[in-house]
């Protein structure tokens, strides 16, 4: 199999998915103060939101792009984040938003947007990449739209 990820309708998944997904969609929203917050909200524990928050996504169709949501903490030091973006760039890889925070304690969060329709690689090697430029950490998927 090429790629690790499935497209599964979610009336046969375990109701757990869909409440992590529901949690995050809360906390997306703002209809929840904090994670404790939305997972009380769901009915779900803290522990099964953490253990699921990374892999569980919700689909969204738009035929015209294929688009990836990543967070990840850069260290501010100058060329971080230009490294990170060459990286995504070097696999034909299209960058739609960038959001960075104001750097604290010399970290800053930061999400990006891409649009892979015409990545050149997987998906998991492009965030392979990403993972190993010099000031990166916690790289994650935050949402994918196909």
């Amino acid at each position: 199999m090429k790629d690790k990820y499935l497209v599964i309708d979610k009336n046969i998944l375990p109701e757990v998915y869909l409440k992590v997904v529901k949690a995050k969609d809360l906390l997306k929203a703002g209809q929840a103060k904090g994670i404790s917050d939305a997972v009380k909200q769901v009915g779900i524990s803290r522990s099964a939101y953490y253990k699921y928050h990374q892999y569980v996504f919700e689909f969204t169709s738009d035929e015209r792009t294929r688009k990836v949501t990543i967070s990840f903490i850069v260290a501010n030091e100058q060329g971080v984040l230009s490294a990170v973006l060459n990286k995504i760039a070097t696999h034909n890889a299209n960058v739609l938003t960038i959001h960075q925070g104001v750097p604290i304690n010399e970290l800053a969060s930061v999400n990006i947007t891409f649009d892979i329709t015409n990545i050149d690689s997987t998906l998991d090697e492009v965030i392979a990449d990403i993972k190993q430029c010099s000031g990166v950490s916690k790289v994650e998927i935050l949402a994918m739209g196909f």
